[in-house]
């Protein structure tokens, strides 16, 4: 039996990225993200299918990647270059949404160093976990 996430999305990533897809996708992506986050609520099943892989952990806050397409498209989620960072808080069973982009929002040549950037400059309560 999996375990029931609450999700939280953080008012960064909805002030950046998510209103860029907002506006690219138009209505597919209501339906994307009313679907990206109930996967999220069953957070530990993306890990079985590939969809998700654990970047960074503490003690109990793990940093993880997840893949996504857009509905409606035709490229896989792992093409679409379309990922989500999220902070798992296993202790209060948390999903906490950090950050959602495509790898052509991300400045530089290094995806992850630019998303860790990100999260370390953006939220102090993840910044050590990211430096590891």
């Amino acid at each position: 039996m999996s375990t029931s996430y609450t999700v939280i999305v953080e008012r960064f990533a909805e002030r950046h990225f998510i209103k860029s897809f907002s506006k690219k996708y138009k209505g597919a992506w209501d339906s994307t993200w009313a679907g990206i986050l109930q996967q999220f609520v069953n957070f530990d099943e993306l890990f079985k299918s590939s969809i998700a892989e654990t970047i960074a952990r503490d003690s109990n806050i793990m940093i993880c990647k997840a893949e996504f397409r857009v509905h409606g498209t035709q490229v896989s989620r792992h093409a679409s270059g379309n990922r989500c960072i999220v902070a798992i808080h296993k202790d209060t069973c948390r999903v906490c949404v950090l950050l959602v982009y495509g790898k052509t929002d991300l400045s530089g040549h290094n995806e992850t160093a630019e998303w860790k950037r990100l999260v370390r400059e953006n939220y102090e309560e993840y910044k050590n976990i990211v430096s590891l």
